[in-house]
């Protein structure tokens, strides 16, 4: 047995319409159209050939460390240009960090605290 590659990260939001707001109107994603009816609210977003996946939870767990995300359970997503997420995130008053390794890396929380890393490719 081989682990050949990640086909999705899961996150727990409280709220669907919110964590759209902000993974299509922040980040620019377009909803998947590969999600069947699974009994529950969630929303999928397709990433090349990896997906991520928002999941429902009503109270769903915090953050362990609210400061930095790169000290929490986060996912690393590429990007092309982080000066224009920085702007993107400034325009929407989001708070986010640089990456404390001086790689060119940029922390974010969604609105349920889940931590995003941004790398620019």
């Amino acid at each position: 047995m081989q682990v050949t590659q990640l086909m999705h990260a899961s996150l727990l939001v409280q709220d669907v319409g919110v964590a759209r707001a902000f993974y299509e109107g922040v980040l620019g994603l377009s909803p998947s159209t590969q999600r069947p009816d699974l009994g529950y609210a969630g929303m999928w977003y397709e990433l090349g050939a990896q997906q991520i996946h928002l999941i429902a939870l009503a109270n769903a767990p915090q953050p362990t460390n609210a400061e930095h995300g790169g000290r929490d359970r986060h996912i690393a997503l590429g990007v092309d240009d982080i000066a224009a997420l920085k702007s993107k995130l400034d325009t929407f008053g989001l708070a986010y960090t640089m990456s404390r390794s001086g790689r060119w890396a940029l922390f974010c929380r969604d609105p349920d605290g889940n931590a995003l890393e941004f790398i620019e490719r």
